[in-house]
């Protein structure tokens, strides 16, 4: 049975001092017998994964491993592909880009998590975070395309993350640095169940925060998509979420506040992040976006994450209530696409034209050298 918001709070509790131990004993032992050269090489080989991937060339333990973990959800259905897609089909665009953006900041709240992520190489390096970031927008793409939930190459995607995973549980176990008492298990059950609601149930917030229309069986569909996703990062069923998107909601409004804190970690990687983005975007662009995630976000939690304020936000609130104007600096941003319409939120146009350019931001991201970074440092160092 999945989590409830009668159950999170004790099984949240149970499930931070849990790993994957499939995956762990996996990568614990590809590196201990020298299977791959290290953290890094095993990364590479992950990297190179497809659904018809000739297991005889893999070490036999990934073989194994990677033939019992394409299992489908025990409870999956057309019914629940359908959902998937017809969410996507509706949504995609703006959806990959909130996960980007509000997703990706609200994961840098957990002070855990942030710390996490910091001290495994900060976001692929001290000089920027371009290897995470477009490895997490891959997945956020991967996710509404065509046939993924039907032809292996999702759950391909996200196999790999587990391992992923797996292998910063084993760096961390390597360091002896990682304090257990206080925080669990590293990259525990606990925080990828949260990381999930973060991408799921908050995007679902978000996007109704800037007046987006989300029918009950789109937000339906989008919860039985991580569902799907939960399954392949190795989550058991009794820390699943749910697929009622209602009842999701209400336990992550139950424990966000429980979870979501400011600390300086959080704070850099949010920064970092912005980084990363404004240098790509065209000058003066990224006002629109940091404007588009404030208002996805709310004030109180862009606050805990020092999330930069903008003219922007003035227009934005608004906007997402259904009345007032782009003003003619926003709409400019976006190439005059947004314009006075009686009656009508034309923060929606913006939000059009903002997720399209987002991602192909993310695709060049992928495919160029943003993506060439080492993905995670031999050691716990972040050069502070």
């Amino acid at each position: 049975m999945a989590l409830t918001s009668a159950t999170v709070a004790a099984e949240l509790e149970a499930a931070s001092k849990v790993g994957d131990p499939a995956a762990d004993t996996l990568v614990t032992d590809l590196l201990e017998n020298r299977e791959v050269d290290g953290i890094n090489a095993l990364f590479r080989t992950i990297g190179t994964l497809k659904p018809d991937t000739d297991m005889s060339r893999l070490p036999d333990r990934l073989a194994q491993f990677l033939r019992e973990a394409a299992t489908p959800p025990p409870d999956w259905s057309e019914v629940e592909v359908k959902a998937a897609e017809g969410f996507f089909g509706h949504h995609h665009g703006t959806a990959s880009m909130l996960q980007g953006t509000v997703g990706l900041i609200g994961t840098y709240l957990a002070p855990t998590g942030a710390f996490t992520l910091r001290s495994t190489g900060r976001l692929g390096g001290v000089e920027g975070p371009g290897r995470r970031l477009s490895q997490s927008s891959r997945l956020f793409i991967d996710m509404g395309n065509k046939n993924a939930m039907r032809d292996g190459t999702l759950a391909a995607t996200v196999t790999k993350v587990r391992l992923v995973h797996a292998s910063v549980r084993q760096l961390h176990k390597q360091s002896g640095q990682w304090d257990y008492d206080q925080w669990g298990e590293p990259v525990s059950q606990k925080y990828t169940t949260g990381a999930a609601c973060v991408f799921s149930t908050q995007i679902l917030q978000g996007m109704r925060n800037l007046g987006i229309d989300v029918s009950a069986d789109d937000a339906r569909g989008f919860m039985c998509a991580w569902h799907y996703v939960n399954h392949y990062l190795g989550t058991p069923e009794k820390w699943q979420l749910p697929k009622d998107a209602d009842e999701a909601e209400r336990l992550w409004n139950q424990e966000r506040d429980k979870e979501w804190k400011k600390t300086d970690d959080g704070v850099f990687m949010t920064a970092q992040a912005i980084k990363f983005y404004r240098d790509l975007l065209k000058p003066g662009a990224s006002d629109a976006y940091i404007a588009l995630t404030r208002v996805a976000l709310t004030d109180k939690y862009a606050d805990m994450a020092d999330l930069p304020k903008s003219p922007l936000d003035l227009v934005g609130k608004p906007l997402a209530a259904g009345h007032g104007l782009v003003s003619g600096t926003a709409g400019g941003l976006f190439g005059g696409a947004t314009q006075r319409t009686v009656g009508v939120n034309p923060y929606k146009d913006l939000l059009g034209v903002a997720s399209k350019a987002f991602n192909e931001i993310e695709q060049y991201a992928l495919t160029h050298d943003q993506d060439d970074q080492p993905q995670m440092h031999q050691e716990l160092n972040d050069n502070r």
